[in-house]
């Protein structure tokens, strides 16, 4: 009885350990948390528009709700014990190999795209790098245990190994689009990090100096080089790293204009009006990168179901529609090949034209697009 009573003690004290951790994490000592805001930065938001000074948050163009059905014990329950038995593919994905001196090899009219999973992409538009959502880690978040890990262990490409960059893109500040690892290994070799309001103190705190940092809001434009243009559009969604920051930073999606090509990224966030918005002042689009998985009747508000994903590039006036937010990480409970196998068949069915790569495989305009249903 009495080495009954240690062990759980001992259990007890672990489970304890773990979530002083895990608290300690999450309440600012761990420089994954981010940075906060100054008073300037705040006034600096109020002057946005889409900014509660009195709730201290950033707000949706239209009523948003983070939960649309049950609450979250009831989610959480459903996450330990009703996951789809499919929710994470049996195996690692099968990813092609990205060389790094490919990437060199462009000429200012082409426009590639590779995807590394989830949202992260590289896309190479007007002779220049731009990565999207850097998020290149296999663990998420400082408390490892209780986040979604990669299903792959490595990637098409090391972000060190990245040529470099001329512009990273941010959406959001969460965990699985901005990842505190990759930016500090990418920082150096990175021209300018362009974010929507309130990202910046984020930077800062890892290390990116302010000359690098442009803050944008919803409407913003910026010059990066090449002929090539940056436009911060509006998103439905939300934001936070810990547990005193909702809403903390606003979240966008993202226009890239060259001379001849237009490339648009939703970033995530549920459907709306804003996407026929977008579609009527800056397309139509090439090529648009638009979220697609993650989903839920619980949080419809602010990611989209498959369909509806393709009905925003339909919105946008895309050419092309490439599905991201899938592939990488489990964070809902539909099984892993859901999103794609859904958005292509609604694709299909609205004659939508879409490409789904492999990991790693590079998508080139005017050239044939990857089709091939590999997920299955």
């Amino acid at each position: 009885m009495r080495k009954f009573f240690k062990i759980l003690l001992m259990t007890i004290g672990g489970i304890l350990g773990t979530l002083l951790v895990a608290v300690v994490a999450f309440t600012g000592l761990s420089p994954q948390l981010g940075g906060k805001p100054t008073k300037a930065d705040k006034e600096t938001y109020v002057k946005s528009g889409h900014y509660n000074e009195k709730e201290g948050e950033f707000v949706n163009l239209i009523p948003t709700r983070e939960m649309t059905g049950g609450s979250m014990p009831s989610v959480m329950w459903k996450f330990l014990f009703h996951k789809s038995p499919q929710a994470a593919p049996p195996s690692p994905l099968p990813t092609q190999p990205l060389d790094s001196l490919a990437i060199t090899r462009k000429t200012p009219e082409m426009v590639r795209v590779t995807w590394f999973g989830h949202s992260a992409s590289l896309v190479e538009i007007a002779g220049q790098n731009v990565l999207l959502d850097p998020m290149l880690s296999v663990e998420m978040g400082p408390v490892s245990w209780a986040t979604p890990n990669r299903y792959n262990r490595s990637l098409a490409i090391a972000p060190e190994k990245l040529p470099p960059i001329a512009a990273v893109l941010v959406s959001h500040d969460h965990y699985d689009h901005l990842d505190y690892a990759t930016v500090r290994k990418i920082k150096d070799k990175v021209g300018h990090f362009y974010v929507p309001l309130g990202i910046g103190p984020h930077l800062r705190r890892w290390g990116v100096p302010d000359s690098k940092i442009v803050e944008m809001n919803w409407g913003d434009t910026a010059r990066v080089a090449g002929g090539l243009t940056v436009r911060c559009t509006p998103s439905r969604h939300f934001s936070g790293r810990g547990l005193g920051n909702r809403n903390s930073t606003l979240w966008c999606s993202w226009v890239m204009q060259a001379p001849a090509k237009r490339v648009f990224y939703t970033g995530d966030g549920g459907y709306g009006p804003h996407f026929a918005a977008i579609g009527q002042q800056y397309g139509p689009f090439d090529l648009a990168l638009v979220e697609c998985g993650q989903y839920n009747e619980s949080w419809a508000d602010i990611h989209m179901k498959p369909e509806q994903s393709v009905q925003a590039a339909r919105d946008v006036r895309a050419a092309v529609m490439m599905p991201v937010h899938w592939g990488a990480f489990t964070e809902s409970l539909h099984a892993w090949n859901e999103p794609v196998t859904r958005a292509t068949a609604e694709a299909a069915r609205l004659g939508q034209p879409i490409t789904t790569p492999h990991l790693g495989e590079p998508v080139t305009l005017g050239t044939e697009l990857p089709k091939s249903r590999w997920w299955e």
